[in-house]
């Protein structure tokens, strides 16, 4: 081996042996306090894919862990806190103080700590399935003299349609109307003495404690969103085992991650902000559940509209996932593909209970693009073997259901003619581009906006790239050779009809008629696809760098902010900044050599976005003029998008 590559692998070495969890202590703030059952706006903890979370409590209320928040079609807190422990000595209350020196949330693990004199309490919370967290709980005498505690735990829902009953050692707590199961199970030595108090319980046990010594106690908390528990195991779970367990799965994610990024540990703003997205993504993690038949991500578990798993969404988690997660990753693609129609459309979203899935519209084609970045991180190629039909069904589609005048250029539209899913298919829900826009039928089930989309174009021109590259790893070489052609003249029809050169700028354009001249991202995305001629790239920057267009404090949001409809505020679509369309824009950039516009753009974002440098969450959008995170917190395609420019060097 040469000294150089020597020294490199010694990098490398020190590098992932530095990358370890216990460095990335409260990259998000988890303290959180239930107001009611159905409010969710914060920021929570959960793992494996389970359905239910937990969050840390403040200071002075409470002495357990937030929760458990239980999720199926929507959020609902069980309780403010299922199991807070209570200690007594001598008939009086011991007064347990929050320790903020041993109060933490590590990616994987929350800490939650206490005093009260010579009392000392610490209790750990990890998941050790995708339907169980288990709690530690420890107990210190650090005094000189023996402690008699009667210990005391106590919970009370506060969902109203919880009914509990008593179990061995344990509590059960059925939800009416739904078939939610919940199990809280004891699993010290000695029982419990376990009683009803109102509509809570009570479960307690005197405990000498002789100076020096602790008492240690075991729980599971089990939550399954589609049945009835099954029998608990007569084995008692061994907490070392599974901390020992968490704490290698959790490190393999880090190390993992840190090997896909151009940074060390000791790049704190950077390697904060990594695991951060990391952690968010994996928060939002939901397993095969219901009729979701393999895991996948929510957009947020923050908010109650998103629920479920939406296909644009999935792409660009995949995107990110792959990084540290790459079966996960596959997972969440297949999640949506499993519900593919016989036509080739992909649902715009799937839930739990399939009878609420969106076959109205779909999303932008992004599919073939995630499960190439897949690969690329994976080297997998069965699963390019796997997923090659559908997404070449996929495509197609497109064209049979999609081209209303058979131009081979697209539009987005709705399987029910309905203005709002196709405004809903392109993503942009109420981008003003569409505002005048109206459905055309293009066959039964099959309708079309009538205008035809930039970006919609770009991405099924840099789809047909990527199926080529699939071919061609599939050797496949016939179809690659067509599928390049394809994309080729797809990318010159492009440049001929939507790129305006009086203007310097790509725009939708109505059916055989004029450009929308709205400038919006679907300008730059020919930029991100690849197709964009030289002399076209310098007239997209210099509106991109133009501080009256596009180059605001946090810049690029989807709308140029001369135009009358800019609202970032109130306006979705109308103004504020999404991270998608920030890094397709960037990545763009970087792809013509534009790397000094590409790094003062991302520069600015990391400066003024909210999230990007504290330990606040991760937004669905942010205000151009203020930095502010709007809409749903601890968003996923936000955190895949963060990973991607951060990947990007940007």
């Amino acid at each position: 081996m040469s000294k150089l590559k020597w020294l490199l692998a010694l990098l490398l070495i020190q590098q992932t042996a530095q990358a370890q969890r216990n460095h990335f202590a409260d990259v998000l703030d988890l303290h959180y306090t239930v107001k009611d059952s159905t409010k969710i706006a914060g920021t929570f903890f959960s793992d494996m894919g389970a359905w239910h979370a937990y969050a840390l409590p403040q200071p002075g209320n409470g002495n357990g862990f937030t929760g458990p928040l239980l999720m199926d079609m929507k959020g609902e807190w069980l309780s403010d806190a299922i199991a807070q422990l209570h200690l007594y000595t001598e008939g009086k209350e011991l007064t347990l103080q929050q320790d903020s020196t041993t109060t933490h949330y590590y990616p994987g693990l929350l800490q939650l700590g206490y005093t009260a004199g010579a009392v000392k309490v610490q209790m750990q919370l990890i998941f050790t399935g995708k339907r169980e967290a288990m709690i530690q709980t420890i107990v210190r005498n650090t005094g000189k003299a023996p402690l008699s505690l009667l210990v005391q735990w106590q919970g009370q829902p506060k969902l109203k349609r919880a009914q509990i009953s008593l179990a061995d050692n344990g509590i059960n707590i059925a939800v009416a109307g739904t078939p939610h199961s919940f199990r809280l199970q004891w699993w010290s030595p000695l029982p419990w003495n376990i009683r009803s108090s109102g509509t809570g319980y009570i479960a307690e046990k005197m405990v000498k404690l002789p100076a020096g010594s602790q008492l240690e106690d075991l729980q599971t908390q089990t939550f399954i969103p589609e049945g009835a528990i099954p029998a608990a195991s007569p084995v008692k779970p061994v907490f070392s085992t599974a901390l020992q367990q968490n704490e290698q799965r959790w490190n393999g994610y880090v190390k993992q991650l840190f090997l896909r990024m151009p940074f060390t540990v000791k790049d704190r703003f950077r390697s904060r902000l990594a695991v951060k997205s990391m952690i968010t993504l994996l928060t939002n993690w939901r397993s095969a559940s219901g009729h979701i038949r393999h895991d996948g991500v929510f957009p947020s578990i923050s908010y109650q509209g998103f629920y479920g798993i939406w296909s644009w969404d999935s792409w660009k988690q995949a995107v990110g996932l792959s990084y540290f997660a790459p079966e996960l990753a596959k997972d969440n693609i297949r999640s949506l593909f499993d519900y593919q129609a016989a036509s080739g459309m992909v649902p715009d979203c799937i839930y739990a209970d399939s009878t609420e899935n969106n076959f109205r519209d779909t999303k932008p084609p992004l599919a073939a693009w995630a499960v190439w970045e897949v690969y690329k991180a994976s080297r997998d190629t069965a699963f390019l073997r796997e997923m090659y039909p559908a997404l070449e069904r996929y495509h197609a589609w497109w064209y049979a259901e999609r081209d209303h005048d058979h131009n081979n250029l697209c539009e987005y539209g709705a399987t029910d003619g309905t203005r709002i899913a196709a405004a809903w298919e392109s993503g942009m829900d109420n981008a003003v581009r569409f505002d005048k826009a109206k459905m055309l039928k293009n066959a039964p089930g099959a309708w079309s906006l009538d205008q035809e989309s930039v970006d919609l174009n770009s991405y099924l021109s840099k789809e047909k790239t990527i199926l080529a590259q699939i071919c061609t790893v599939l050797q496949q070489s016939d179809e690659a050779t067509v599928w390049q052609e394809k994309a080729g003249v797809l990318s010159r029809q492009i440049n001929r009809v939507f790129y305006d050169e009086a203007s310097g700028f790509y725009y939708d354009r109505q059916l055989g008629g004029e450009l929308i001249r709205v400038k919006g991202p679907e300008g730059w995305i020919p930029l991100w696809a690849g197709i964009t001629p030289e002399p076209y790239v310098k007239n997209i920057t210099k509106y991109l760098l133009d501080t009256t267009v596009f180059n605001t404090l946090v810049p690029l949001p989807v709308l140029d902010a001369s135009e009358k409809a800019f609202d970032p505020q109130r306006g979705y679509w109308r103004g504020p900044v999404w991270i998608d369309q920030f890094y397709f824009a960037v990545a763009g950039l970087k792809q013509y050599r534009e790397e000094a516009a590409a790094r003062a753009l991302t520069t600015k974002l990391w400066q003024h976005a909210e999230g990007m440098n504290d330990n606040k969450p991760l937004h669905e959008n942010y205000h151009p003029r203020t930095g502010k995170g709007l809409n749903a917190g601890n968003f996923s395609w936000t955190a895949a998008h963060v990973l991607m420019l951060l990947a990007d060097k940007l």
